[in-house]
């Protein structure tokens, strides 16, 4: 539903809400604002997620799940910046659509694939925590299942994506209007959606509306209530150890703060776009005046998502931060190596329930250093 009209800003020629251009067409200033707003979020957007794929990509202590699935978010965000984002900013300097039909229908099935893409990443993330933590001693995703479920996402993510080819059409606004021929340098074009017929439009877009948000971030919600749930019931337990196994707590609770607030920031990002073309589709006269000013804060709201993952997992990890410095230092040739903290992301949740279960009373847990090496996050 997100991607719906996403350059043409609802420019239907049949809809009544046209009168309304004029009062409500953006300003200098407000164009400027936009442009600028746009291209701050694709650099940041693209350097901060090509970041983050080139340090898991280059550590190979950091090669685990759920670092795999961050490194898919930012892969996903990547191509919003390449394609969708450069778009959106020609489109608003422009007012029209000059990149092609082929860039119109690419742009809006991108759009369509990202969010499917990452929505479920960020599932898959979601479950694997709730496997760890509330069942730590039954089975365990590895390396080979992530590439598996990532490949899965992405296939999904194009099958969702193709009615995006069909009905994304180029639309000369102004010849619709004009029963005479038109000199061509007079055209304006905008890229559209035009669907057979109403029912399937709605059927489409709500469709999306429930199984690309509202359904996976319930499930979202309900296993992060599960892990607080089992986290707080294992409060006295964790108070009563020390040293290395309250660490491990405390890294475990960052670990988890970091990725419940990607999955937070994310839906809030897309939400004002979902409810906007939501109200759009069940009662397009309840948005008559200032559609488009009201579709584009919405939709730049939405790309700010694209910043979110390389801010938060820069801000939250120390590991990704002593990594990244080594790399700009290896820029300048000069690479300095780095010390990582012997924490392991994915079977952080394992080593309480470990210690807990130890007869001996041990305040310490044996966890080989084979191990910690080789899932240190």
């Amino acid at each position: 539903m997100d991607e719906q009209l996403v350059m043409e800003g609802a420019h239907n020629i049949t809809q009544p809400w046209l009168g309304w251009e004029e009062v409500c067409s953006l300003s200098l200033g407000g164009t400027t604002f936009l442009i600028m707003a746009y291209s701050t979020m694709l650099a940041v957007g693209l350097v901060g997620n090509t970041c983050v794929v080139l340090v898991i990509l280059r550590q190979k202590e950091m090669h685990n799940v759920t670092n795999i699935f961050i490194a898919n978010l930012s892969c996903s965000d990547i191509l919003v910046c390449l394609i969708c984002l450069p778009s959106t900013i020609t489109y608003t300097l422009m007012d029209r659509w000059i990149l092609g039909v082929a860039l119109c229908k690419l742009t809006s099935f991108v759009q369509c694939l990202s969010i499917t893409v990452s929505i479920y990443t960020l599932v898959l993330i979601t479950l694997e925590r709730h496997q760890l933590i509330i069942h730590p001693t039954g089975w365990k995703p590895v390396l080979g299942h992530s590439y598996l479920a990532v490949a899965v996402t992405w296939i999904m993510g194009c099958f969702v994506s193709l009615p995006f080819f069909s009905f994304t059409l180029l639309v000369d606004f102004k010849s619709q209007n004009l029963s005479i021929p038109m000199n061509p340098s007079d055209s304006h074009l905008v890229c559209m959606e035009k669907w057979p017929s109403e029912g399937n439009r709605l059927a489409y877009t709500t469709s999306l509306l429930v199984f690309q948000y509202c359904l996976p971030l319930i499930l979202i919600s309900i296993c992060y209530l599960r892990i607080f749930l089992r986290l707080s019931h294992r409060k006295d337990i964790i108070e009563r150890t020390r040293d290395a196994r309250q660490r491990n707590a405390k890294h475990f609770k960052r670990i988890n703060a970091m990725l419940a607030s990607i999955v937070a920031l994310f839906a809030l990002c897309w939400l004002p776009l979902y409810v906007f073309n939501a109200i759009f589709d069940w009662n397009h006269e309840a948005i008559t005046w200032c559609h488009d000013a009201v579709f584009s804060v919405c939709h730049l709201t939405a790309m700010a998502s694209t910043c979110v993952n390389p801010i938060i997992y820069g801000f939250l990890n120390n590991n990704f931060q002593k990594e990244l410095k080594s790399l700009l230092y290896q820029c300048r040739c000069s690479g300095v190596p780095q010390n990582y903290e012997s924490f392991p992301l994915s079977t952080v949740s394992t080593d309480v329930t470990k210690g807990s279960i130890l007869s001996n009373g041990s305040d310490t847990i044996a966890v080989s250093p084979q191990q910690q090496e080789k899932e240190c996050l």
